[in-house]
C-alpha cells in the first residue's frame, strides 16, 4: 500500500505534538497523588525503647528506619509522632523522670550493618511528642544513648559514635545544662572511638558510666577494637571522667565494644558485657568498677558482639540481670548463670525495665517493640507496627501490578497494589524468591517467575504458578561459617539481580565478579 504525502505529513504533526506534550508535563498534576500503606504491618528493626514510670500503659520507640512511635494501651495501637520533624532512623530515646512531656531523641541507630543509616543530631518535644524542635549536634550523625538528669530535664548527656566511615571529632560525651540549647564535650577518647553506651547512676545523678568503641565500617568490612575502647566512670556530672577498664580484674588485652549498666538496688554493683577475642563475656564490679571479676564467659552472651552488647539491672532484685543477644538471656544468680528466653522476635536491641516492677518491660528487636507485664511470660504483638526496613523494591508487569520487597530479618513479599476488596490485607501479601536482603528480579516474560538473593550469595527461582522452589546460587557450597578468603566469590549483603534491558533471556548478578 502507498502512502500519500498528506497522511505522512499530518502522522508526523501528530507525532511530533505528542512529543512535545510528554516533554513539557506539568509538575502540578502530580500534587494530587499520595502515598498510601499497603503493608506489610509486621515491625522492622527497633533500636530504641522506654516506658514511662508508673505510667503503664505509656511507651515509645524508636525504628532503625521508622521513625518514632508512642503507644497509650500497652502495646495494642501504636501511632507515628515524628514525620515531618526528622528522619527516620533512630538511636536512642528518653523520657524525663521529672516531666513525661519532656522527650530526647537521638538520631542514627547504633547497629552498624553495611546498610547502617545515619541521622540528623538531636531533637527535642516537650508536650509528649506532639511537636518536636532541634537540640543540636546536627553532624553527631549517631546517638545510641541519651541520659537526663532524675529532677532536672534541662540537664542532659548525649553520647555520640560519630561518623561511622571516616576518623571525626564530633565523637564522645556531650553535656548540656539547657535543654539542648547548648552542648559541651566533656569526653573525648580519640577520633577514630566514640560512645556506644552511657548510664546515670540511678540512686545518685552525679555518677555516670560510659564506654567508648573503636569502631570503622566501610562498604564491604568492619573493624571493632583498638585504642580508645574502654570503659570510663565520672562522679561529679559528667564534667570530669576516669577510665575504669584499666583496673584490676578487666580484660587487658584488645577490647571491643563494651556495654555497662549498674543496679538501682546497690550502685555498688557495676556489670559490663565485654568484646575482647580471649576473655570476653560478662564482668561484674561490687565496689564501683575499682576491680572487676568475670562471672560468665558464655558465647551465646557475646556471639556477634557489634550487633548486640547490651546489659540491663533489675529494677527490684540486685541479683538479676539481663543480656540481649539473638535471644535475651536473664540471670538470678548475678550473673553467674543464665536462663534463655525469647520474645516475639529475635536480635534484641534494647530493654526498658519499669522501676517501680520490674515484671513490666519493653524489649526491642529486629522485629519491633513488644511489651510485657508479667515478666516476659507473654509478649505483645509485632504485627501493628508499619516499620519494615526494606532495601529494595520492584513491580511487574501483571495487572493489576504486584509490588516486590525484601524485609530485613524476615522475608521477601509480593503484595498486589490493590484489591477486589476494600482494604489489603496480610491476605494479599505472599512470600517470593530470597530472603531478607535480596534484590529481586521479576522475569520479564512470566511474571509468575521471580528471582531473589540473600546473603552470602543464596540465589532462589520461584514459580508462583506452580509452587515450586529451585535454589541457583552460582557457587554450589554453602558459604555459611566461612570466612571471605575461604569463598570463591565474594558477595555483599545487598547483591544485585537484573535482567537485561536488551535480552529478557539474560539474568545477571554480581559478586566481585559479574555473572
Amino acid at each position: 500500500m502507498r502512502l500519500s504525502p498528506l497522511f505522512i505529513a499530518i502522522t508526523l504533526l501528530l507525532f511530533s505534538h505528542t512529543q512535545i506534550e510528554a516533554q513539557n508535563i506539568n509538575e502540578d498534576q502530580y500534587d494530587a497523588l499520595e502515598y498510601r500503606l499497603i503493608g506489610p504491618f509486621r515491625g522492622g528493626r527497633s533500636s530504641a525503647v522506654t516506658g514511662v514510670p508508673n505510667k503503664p500503659n505509656l511507651y515509645y520507640f524508636g525504628a532503625a528506619g521508622g521513625g518514632i512511635w508512642k503507644t497509650t494501651d500497652g502495646g495494642r495501637i501504636w501511632e507515628n509522632i515524628s514525620d515531618g520533624f526528622f528522619g527516620g532512623s533512630i538511636g536512642a530515646i528518653t523520657v524525663s523522670k521529672s516531666d513525661p512531656n519532656v522527650i530526647y531523641v537521638g538520631g542514627g541507630e547504633k547497629t552498624v550493618r553495611g546498610n547502617v543509616s545515619s541521622g540528623y543530631g538531636i531533637w527535642k518535644s516537650v508536650d509528649a511528642g506532639k511537636t518536636w524542635t532541634s537540640a543540636g549536634l546536627k553532624k553527631s550523625r549517631h546517638v545510641p544513648r541519651i541520659v537526663v538528669h532524675p529532677t532536672n530535664s534541662d540537664i542532659v548527656y548525649a553520647g555520640v559514635m560519630g561518623n561511622l566511615y571516616k576518623p571525626t571529632q564530633e565523637r564522645g560525651v556531650y553535656k548540656s545544662t539547657n535543654g539542648g540549647k547548648t552542648w559541651r564535650k566533656t569526653l573525648f577518647a580519640n577520633a577514630n572511638a566514640g560512645v556506644v553506651d552511657l548510664i546515670i547512676d540511678p540512686t545518685n545523678p552525679r555518677i555516670l558510666y560510659t564506654s567508648t568503641w573503636r569502631i570503622q565500617r566501610t562498604p564491604y568490612s568492619l573493624s571493632s577494637g583498638g585504642e580508645g575502647s574502654a570503659l570510663w566512670k565520672s562522679t561529679d556530672s559528667g564534667e570530669t571522667w576516669k577510665e575504669i577498664s584499666t583496673n584490676k580484674g578487666f580484660p587487658k588485652d584488645t577490647l571491643g565494644i563494651i556495654g555497662v549498666t549498674v543496679s538501682p538496688i546497690n550502685n555498688q554493683r557495676v556489670w559490663a558485657i565485654v568484646e575482647n577475642k580471649e576473655k570476653g563475656g560478662l564482668y561484674r564490679s561490687d565496689d564501683g568498677g575499682d576491680t572487676w571479676e568475670q562471672v560468665n564467659s558464655e558465647r551465646k552472651l557475646r556471639q556477634r558482639a557489634w550487633y548486640y552488647t547490651r546489659v540491663y539491672a533489675d529494677t527490684k532484685d540486685v541479683n538479676v540481670v539481663y543480656v540481649l543477644n539473638v535471644r535475651y538471656h536473664k540471670s538470678t544468680d548475678g550473673g553467674k548463670t543464665f536462663s534463655t528466653y525469647g520474645a516475639p522476635h529475635g536480635d534484641h536491641h534494647d530493654l526498658w525495665i519499669a522501676p517501680e516492677n520490674p515484671d513490666r518491660m519493653i524489649i526491642g528487636d529486629d522485629g519491633g517493640a513488644q511489651v510485657t507485664y508479667d515478666g516476659g511470660e507473654t509478649w505483645s504483638t509485632y504485627h501493628n507496627q508499619p516499620t519494615a526496613q526494606f532495601y529494595r523494591v520492584t513491580t511487574d508487569n501483571h495487572f493489576p501490578y504486584r509490588i516486590y520487597a525484601a524485609q530485613q530479618d524476615n522475608s521477601t513479599v509480593r503484595i498486589d497494589h490493590r484489591t477486589s476488596g476494600r482494604s489489603i490485607s496480610e491476605d494479599d501479601w505472599e512470600a517470593t524468591a530470597g530472603g531478607e536482603s535480596a534484590h529481586i528480579a521479576v522475569d520479564p516474560k512470566n511474571d509468575d517467575i521471580v528471582y531473589g538473593g540473600s546473603y552470602d550469595g543464596f540465589l532462589t527461582r520461584v514459580n508462583h504458578k506452580t509452587g515450586t522452589v529451585r535454589a541457583i546460587n552460582v557457587w554450589p557450597d554453602n558459604p555459611m561459617g566461612h570466612g571471605a578468603e575461604g569463598m570463591k566469590y565474594r558477595f555483599q549483603w545487598n547483591f544485585p539481580i537484573i535482567f537485561s534491558k536488551h535480552n529478557p533471556n539474560r539474568l545477571y548478578t554480581f559478586s566481585n565478579q559479574v555473572h
